[in-house]
């Protein structure tokens, strides 16, 4: 159904619709998903290091220059920057929804009709010529009145998609910090389990000169000296194995950081990187504004309520606004005399749709299942959330205790291996005594470097999940 209307009559109009249109689609409350508290969390925490900026938090100065060069070099970071390029193109699109159309036309065509035909005829009657010549240039507007919030709508949506990419680039951002010091600290425990085989191997040998002393003076046998080069070649057999793994390392951490695989610089050692005594989580309710995965979400949410306020609007009258004006004229010579050659014209009508199969009401329905489910989206997320912090804070927890217990285990076993050596050059003790204890000892202090660069990683992890990073 379309109506005609005259150009003063127009603002009557808007004005008869405006208060209809507030309420076609309203701003959708966030819904409450997060917990009061995270497990084996303190009570009583309420900062959060995930408020932290990054060089707060991390002061190793080579880490600090691999994670610089990774939010540059990095592919997925560059990537991800180019996404938020083209969601700022559509969005200072959308911006431009509430201006007019306006297009620039000009032609010019000729048609001969036939001489027996009317238009002929009447050609070779009243014109003296055979065909017909018509030349224009005109500007034309198209407006259409967003009674209804459809275009605010469209804003809004596109919005919600430009910052999401934000947050998209930040998730990015936040992981690509957590692999880089994960790596990083990987590449240290490799540097201390490989200075401990390399000061094991030195040890064993020494066993092994001691026992092969006394096989010469037929003290020991020849198992005794079986045993020691045993023990000898196993910690010499780590020492390739965990400079491939270093190797493997560094190209890995080549690669995040966006270079070809070489060498990586360390200043300090796994023994100068101190473990943080306390690692706060603050409340789930602080972290759903750091965490971009969460604001992500959230704004997925605000896009599905724009989309159904626009398929809301579409069910409602569409008021629109034409205009035109130009110089025209059926002869080449007249076509810029002005002012006979001027035309104008200005028109406005409204089109309500009665009939389409269902398909708007459908969409309708569509769009609000889509809301939906992006608030069942926004729940889960939060909900990982939740439990990653969680998982977290208990390793943590736990990784200090074993940790404890690992390093009272080597201070005994240290002893241990040390008066069996003294006993052994004494006559006291079995080589067998000397080989199991400096067996447990590199099991030890391997194992230890091991539970360190854990308690690392849960740092980061815990950082990470609690949205540090996004912001440096």
């Amino acid at each position: 159904m379309l109506v005609k209307i005259t150009f003063k009559n127009i603002h009557h109009i808007l004005a008869a619709f405006t208060w209809i249109g507030c309420s076609v689609s309203k701003d959708m409350l966030l819904p409450d998903a997060a917990p009061e508290t995270f497990r084996y969390a303190s009570p009583k925490d309420s900062s959060s290091i995930g408020a932290l900026p990054l060089r707060n938090f991390i002061t190793d100065a080579s880490l600090l220059s691999l994670i610089d060069t990774a939010l540059v070099k990095n592919y997925s970071m560059q990537l991800a920057l180019k996404n938020i390029e083209a969601a700022e193109v559509l969005f200072r699109q959308s911006k431009l929804g509430n201006l007019p159309e306006i297009r620039l036309q000009v032609t010019a065509n000729t048609s001969r009709p036939s001489d027996n035909s009317l238009n002929g005829f009447t050609l070779n009657q009243f014109l003296g010529t055979t065909h017909i010549e018509d030349y224009n240039a005109n500007l034309g507007m198209h407006w259409e009145a967003d009674i209804w919030g459809k275009i605010s709508n469209r804003k809004k949506g596109a919005l919600a998609a430009y910052l999401q990419t934000q947050e998209a680039s930040k998730a990015v951002q936040t992981r690509l910090i957590a692999d880089v010091a994960q790596v990083y600290y990987n590449l240290l425990m490799l540097d201390e389990q490989l200075a401990i085989a390399k000061k094991n191997l030195e040890l064993n040998s020494s066993t092994l000169d001691i026992i092969n002393l006394q096989f010469s003076s037929g003290q020991v046998t020849s198992l005794a000296i079986q045993q020691a080069e045993a023990q000898k070649l196993y910690s010499e057999k780590l020492i390739p194995q965990l400079e491939k793994n270093i190797i493997i390392q560094e190209n890995a951490l080549s690669v995040l950081i966006g270079v070809e695989p070489t060498a990586i610089k360390r200043i300090n050692g796994l023994d100068k990187i101190d473990v943080p005594n306390k690692l706060n989580a603050g409340f789930p309710s602080a972290m759903l504004s750091h965490r971009p995965d969460i604001k992500s979400a959230e704004l997925e949410l605000t896009i599905a309520n724009a989309k159904v306020g626009v398929a809301k609007a579409a069910l409602y009258p569409s008021l629109i606004i034409t205009a035109g004006g130009g110089i025209n004229s059926f002869k080449s010579s007249n076509w810029f005399n002005i002012p006979a050659s001027l035309f104008g014209l200005v028109s406005g009508g409204i089109t309500q749709p009665l009939f389409e199969r269902g398909k708007l009401k459908s969409n309708v329905k569509l769009a609000e299942i889509d809301r939906e489910k992006a608030v069942i989206r926004f729940r889960q997320s939060v909900l990982d959330a939740v439990g990653e912090v969680s998982d977290e804070l208990v390793k943590i927890d736990r990784l200090a205790q074993e940790y404890a217990i690992a390093e009272k285990r080597l201070v005994t076993l240290q002893q241990a291996s040390g008066n069996a050596n003294q006993l052994f050059e004494n006559g006291m003790a079995t080589y067998l005594e000397v080989i199991i204890a400096q067996g447990n000892l590199l099991q030890a202090e391997l194992e230890l470097a091991t539970v360190k660069q854990q308690q690392l990683h849960s740092g980061i992890a815990l950082y990470r999940s609690l949205g540090g990073g996004s912001d440096l």
